[in-house]
């Protein structure tokens, strides 16, 4: 394993290199981020506070928002910064540490979509031993083996960087830090490496996202022996998180299930998955959401009645 490489520092070349567009993407991302920030810290607050908002759903759903949260600071101040300087540079380590924190959140959220899935199956297909089933220590275990899962998968992927020597060129052509963009940049075959991204990231990927739309089908097929009124809310419910495993696992499968092949497009489809998901997630689960938006308004009232007292 090449633990030591030739090149200590990365250039980004990022989205573009036109002076003018560079303010322009400086200020929608940083939009994005501070809109991301705000909705799912929102969100986490919202729950936290609240006891309406204490069911297995709402317990997963603030991890959900926590780790959109991380995910996007991992990468969202970073890129922004680097739009006010006219050569965006990251050194080996900090190159690293950014794909380890990136992984990590990023797989993070799919662990947890797969546990809200497991949640609303259990809540809609028995609905009898749901408090059994999805107790308090249940659901601490189940968000404890994510984090687990996680680390290890992200640890992968600093396994594979180390594993390859890095001579030059040291310029990549992406917005970020990852590892597919460090592949290109490696002195060495890289065949097997992409296999193993391919069996890491792109299985979890696909796997997880065959798993997920099965178990929604199995989830809406079984909504046939409710009534009118649980059907609708089960199926508000179901929309919200179809939205959302659509929306981030279709640009990461997009991205890692062909790692040997990048195009043109890839950069601004991972924009789209790394600055812009975080931020539609919260406003999909609060706008389809009426327990969410109820908790909100009365928490907000409360803090506005309480202002006006003093």
């Amino acid at each position: 394993m090449h633990l030591n490489c030739n090149m200590t520092e990365f250039i980004l070349l990022g989205l573009t290199q036109d002076p003018v567009w560079k303010k322009i993407v400086f200020i929608i991302f940083l939009l994005f981020y501070l809109g991301t920030l705000w909705g799912n810290l929102l969100i986490i607050t919202t729950i936290r506070t609240s006891r309406a908002l204490q069911s297995p759903m709402y317990f997963f759903l603030f991890y959900l928002s926590l780790s959109d949260t991380c995910f996007s600071t991992s990468i969202a101040p970073r890129t922004v910064m680097d739009r006010l300087v006219e050569q965006a540079t990251t050194t080996f380590s900090e190159c690293l540490i950014q794909v380890f924190t990136f992984h990590f959140f990023g797989c993070l959220e799919i662990f947890i979509l797969i546990l809200m899935a497991v949640d609303c199956y259990v809540a809609i297909c028995k609905p009898l031993h749901y408090t059994t089933i999805m107790n308090c220590r249940v659901c601490e275990v189940l968000v404890a083996v994510p984090w687990v899962g996680s680390c290890v998968h992200s640890s992968a992927q600093i396994f594979l960087a180390l594993s390859l020597p890095y001579c030059g060129p040291n310029k990549t052509d992406h917005c970020f830090c990852d590892l597919q963009p460090l592949l290109n940049l490696a002195c060495a075959d890289i065949y097997m490496v992409n296999l193993l991204l391919v069996s890491n990231s792109g299985a979890i990927c696909l796997v997880s996202f065959v798993l997920l739309m099965v178990s929604y089908v199995v989830i809406l097929h079984s909504l046939r022996n409710h009534s009118a009124e649980g059907r609708r809310k089960a199926l508000s419910t179901c929309v919200s998180h179809i939205t959302v495993v659509v929306l981030l696992f279709v640009p990461c499968i997009f991205i890692y299930t062909c790692p040997a092949t990048t195009f043109p497009v890839d950069k601004m489809v991972a924009v789209f998955y790394t600055v812009g998901t975080p931020l539609l997630n919260p406003l999909i689960y609060t706008l389809r959401n009426a327990e969410v938006k109820n908790t909100m308004n009365k928490l907000w009232n409360r803090k506005r009645i309480s202002y006006d007292m003093k």
